[in-house]
């Protein structure tokens, strides 16, 4: 299943490492390591790996700068694994190109389906996209919506806001990401079109609006589309 894939691990914990490499090989995954940022630019260009998984508390680099200098030649996806728990951090990474978050200690099944989604998130998207996440369908070719079979009427800054998060199903965006791609440059300081236009999307495409399921809030960050079977 994972045959093939390569992870490159970049952490200054010997016992992190560790337990990343032996939790990843007994998925099949190839393991690739580093202690520090510039060892991990070096290794990222050298093994070429699938994802990248890195800690921003590292010795000689911080780890946001590792993601700024990794973007600037690879669209490799990036998971945060980090003891930095403020918002501002976790934004600035993001930001920076990060693809996900994931804050000490974790779990090791949460931290697998990260990396699932974000693998999955490199693959080229279909010709004909048709987007499901429980009873959610979007055909993004005709443009329609549906919920439990029924169609959903949605304004044309809606549909652009849940195109978006389609896009990047299953990870985190940022409110300066999303006010940018759906409003503009001009409008990345509005984090109040979000609250409104969340809110209204969640009215239309949730069962229970007040506890979202789809349409999830990473409190002092952003928002996040959960893919559902």
């Amino acid at each position: 299943m994972a045959d093939g894939i390569k992870v490159l691990v970049v952490d200054d914990e010997a016992q992190i490492r560790r337990l990343l490499k032996i939790t990843l090989e007994g998925q099949r995954y190839a393991v690739a390591e580093a202690s520090g940022g510039q060892e991990g630019l070096f290794l990222a260009a050298k093994v070429r790996p699938d994802l990248i998984i890195l800690d921003l508390g590292l010795p000689d680099l911080d780890g946001v700068e590792v993601v700024r200098q990794l973007r600037e030649w690879t669209q490799t996806p990036i998971l945060i694994l980090s003891v930095r728990e403020a918002d501002q951090d976790k934004v600035a990474a993001l930001d920076a190109g990060a693809d996900d978050y994931l804050t000490k200690p974790f779990s090791t099944e949460e931290l697998l389906a990260r990396l699932r989604v974000a693998l999955r998130h490199a693959q080229p998207a279909p010709d004909l996209p048709l987007f499901t996440s429980g009873e959610l369908q979007v055909d993004l070719t005709r443009r329609l919506v549906t919920v439990r079979g029924e169609p959903v009427k949605l304004t044309p800054t809606e549909y652009a806001l849940l195109r978006l998060m389609i896009q990047h199903a299953g990870r985190v965006l940022t409110h300066r990401q999303i006010l940018k791609e759906v409003w503009g440059p001009a409008y990345v300081d509005e984090t109040h079109y979000l609250r409104v236009y969340f809110a209204q999307l969640r009215q239309k495409l949730e069962e229970n609006p007040a506890l979202p399921q789809l349409l999830l809030t990473e409190p002092g960050v952003g928002y996040r589309l959960t893919v559902q079977g």
